[in-house]
């Protein structure tokens, strides 16, 4: 027996569940089926009735399990009686700790000082690990972030500009090879949506700082190009402190 299937025995109908945790009880099934192989990404949950009936719990809790899956990114829930409607296995890890940092960096508990840090230790870590991986694998992942940067340079609006800009440097750190790196880039990159916004509206010269830090972009980018991962990690530090030091200025 799995330690999940003991867990999920420990929660079955009739047994001892602390009180107010009625809906841990569809958290812990859902995970031992993942665990298990019984549940797969695109499947999806039986119905909240089923799930009611099954573990002798209210569909409110039902309904607070399936919310909190939800909110974790590994559920997405359609309204309805289609044969869309329901609760659909999905997996966007990032999604649940986006939400987690960007709301701890606004109560300032999270110090953005920090978060630069991370990004440049996880960023530049990640370039330096590109000569590990597959020659071909780079020259796609190159060839993705080359044509952001080219949709970039075509006046694109501030707001699109931003959001490129997040995914040019996300995509840069598929070059580690690291799914795991990749998403906790990926939530930092969301976590400081609004910090950003904040304070790119309180420089005075934005299109002068956009035309700097686009020339910044495609420096790294010829470099992991052409094989200097150690340059374009240099590069890539410079230009995260570079914007830093612009937006907190």
């Amino acid at each position: 027996m799995t330690d999940a299937q003991a867990r999920l025995r420990a929660l079955a109908p009739g047994a001892h569940r602390p009180r107010g945790a009625a809906h841990s009880v569809v958290l812990e099934w859902v995970e031992a089926r993942l665990r298990d192989g019984e549940l797969s990404v695109g499947d999806k949950l039986p119905a909240e009735r089923a799930l009611a009936e099954l573990f002798e719990i209210s569909r409110a809790s039902v309904r607070e399990g399936i919310r909190v899956l939800d909110a974790l990114g590994l559920v997405s829930s359609e309204v309805g009686s289609g044969p869309r409607s329901g609760a659909t296995v999905v997996s966007e890890p990032s999604h649940a700790l986006a939400w987690a940092l960007r709301m701890h960096v606004a109560t300032q508990a999270l110090p953005m000082a920090d978060i630069v840090d991370m990004r440049v230790l996880l960023e530049t870590q990640s370039m330096q690990s590109a000569g590990r991986s597959d020659p071909a694998v780079r020259d796609e992942i190159c060839g993705r972030a080359r044509q952001i940067l080219q949709r970039m340079d075509e006046g694109v609006s501030e707001e699109l500009f931003h959001a490129l800009d997040a995914e040019f440097h996300v995509t840069l750190g598929e070059l580690s090879g690291n799914v795991v790196m990749v998403t906790i880039l990926t939530s930092l990159r969301t976590a400081v949506v609004g910090y950003v916004a904040e304070g790119v509206a309180r420089i005075e010269d934005w299109p002068k700082l956009r035309r700097r830090l686009q020339a910044q972009h495609w420096e790294i980018l010829e470099a992991a190009t052409r094989g200097d991962h150690a340059a374009a990690a240099e590069l890539l530090r410079e230009h995260i402190l570079d914007f830093q030091a612009a937006v907190a200025s």
